[in-house]
């Protein structure tokens, strides 16, 4: 690690560690937050299946704890939060660290700009990976998860290193960190194909033999089902008992817990008839899970992207999201400098730092549209969902629709990031293919 990455490393440390002594009752202020803990990741849920765990009590008992029985092991080994919570904090802070490396490896593959099937023409456009890093550490979402410590945050560590693993053709780690992911939660499952893609893209570009896709598909596959059976297996001997799997992956796929979220499927099932729960439970999973293939599909030619929209999706469609879901998606986004407006050092600091002022300078083409509305329309969200979950639960001047309200906005404006990327990206390969349109206007059908 150079002098310059030490720093950034450093740097995001120190601050972290000292939002943990200088405020100390900022953790357990932002643990309670909905937007940052869910029922499938709250910290406070863990701490009371760690209670019940260690006293030989099954934390499944309760119907309140939701997460994998693996880190109960893990989370014992470490003193009381209450009376100790740096050592708490310095394990998040670690993962944090974690998960910028990860990030920094996809950057310095750039695979984003260059994959075995396709070259952006704006290849030369690009964030240093320690810019990169910079934006995923610096992000004040990525640093509010961090202080409120869900267990999302291992997740997303895993995941990365999982993306930065399949663009460097390691399969092995990239099939462990995939497993112990979709083992922690049930949604990177969905990251499966296209990240298979990404790692027999770059494996085939390193070997020196033809790779046949099939035999390569079942040898993967294969794997990460091992992998995950052998973590369910761990976990059966840990709580005596399969009684874990209905009440960690049965509460995403059900639905049991209504406790409000940042998603758009609470609301929803609160005002649903009984008789019509099931049918959208399938509905809602389906809708999901059918993004996959479609990805897939139209950007074949770009796994990585692929993998980060998806992701995008995840973070607004699935059952349980928070702001740390968010966080990973905005995360990655600067990985594909080549396809923004400008070059915008604000961006540096956090996505949400595009504005309009970026389209003073000249650069590059403009493809991205409409990156101050999207920004806009985060901040919006960001500043006024404390307010109106405020006015409901607390000064009894509001209701649910208040805060369902600003969640669909939040939604929204991640939609209008999403849709702007997807955008901007097929306008590179349309490019590429005829550079004789570049910069002339297409029209979207």
């Amino acid at each position: 690690m150079d002098k310059q990455k030490a720093l950034l490393f450093a740097s995001a440390a120190g601050i972290r560690l000292l939002l943990f002594t200088a405020f100390p009752s900022l953790p357990a202020v932002l643990t309670g937050r909905v937007e940052l803990s869910t029922p499938v990741t709250s910290f406070k849920r863990l701490q009371e299946g760690l209670f019940l765990y260690t006293h030989n009590v099954s934390p499944y008992d309760g119907g309140v704890f939701h997460q994998a029985p693996l880190l109960l092991p893990l989370f014992s080994l470490l003193p009381d939060p209450n009376r100790y919570p740096l050592a708490t904090g310095l394990l998040y802070i670690f993962f944090d660290l974690l998960s910028a490396h990860a990030v920094t490896l996809i950057a310095e593959t750039a695979v984003s700009r260059c994959s075995r099937l396709f070259t952006s023409p704006r290849k030369d456009s690009q964030y240093s990976s320690t810019a990169v890093a910079a934006a995923y550490l610096f992000n004040p979402f990525t640093i509010v998860t961090c202080i409120a410590r869900p267990t999302s945050i291992i997740t997303n560590t895993f995941i990365l290193y999982a993306i930065a693993n399949a663009a460097t053709a390691k399969s092995l780690t990239f099939i462990l960190a995939l497993g112990f992911a979709s083992y922690l939660s049930l949604y990177p499952i969905l990251l499966f194909p296209p990240l298979l893609l990404l790692c027999y893209d770059q494996t085939a570009t390193r070997s020196q033999t033809p790779l046949s896709p099939t035999s390569f598909t079942l040898s993967h596959f294969s794997g990460l089902t091992a992998t995950i059976s052998t973590l369910l297996y761990l976990s059966y001997l840990i709580t005596g008992s399969w009684q874990f799997l209905a009440s960690t992956y049965g509460t995403p796929l059900l639905l049991p817990d209504l406790t409000p979220n940042v998603g758009l499927w609470w609301y929803f099932f609160i005002e649903m008839f009984d008789s019509f729960r099931e049918f959208f439970l399938g509905v809602f999973w389906l809708h999901m899970a059918s993004y996959v293939c479609a990805l897939c599909i139209r950007l074949r030619k770009q796994p990585l992207f692929a993998t980060v929209a998806l992701l995008g999706i995840i973070a607004i469609f699935q059952p349980y999201p928070s702001i740390a879901d968010s966080a990973l998606f905005m995360g990655l986004v600067p990985l594909y400098r080549h396809i923004f407006p400008c070059k915008s050092l604000l961006y540096l600091i956090s996505p949400l730092s595009w504005s309009f002022l970026s389209r003073l300078t000249h650069t590059s083409p403009l493809v991205m549209r409409y990156s101050f509305v999207s920004t806009a329309v985060l901040l919006y969200a960001t500043l006024l969902g404390p307010s109106f979950y405020h006015l409901w639960i607390y000064a009894g001047s509001g209701n649910a629709n208040f805060f369902y309200a600003i969640t669909l906005v939040w939604s929204l404006g991640l939609i209008v990031v999403l849709g702007d990327m997807l955008y901007a990206v097929l306008r590179d390969e349309l490019e590429a293919e005829r550079p004789e349109l570049k910069g002339k206007e297409a029209q979207q059908i």
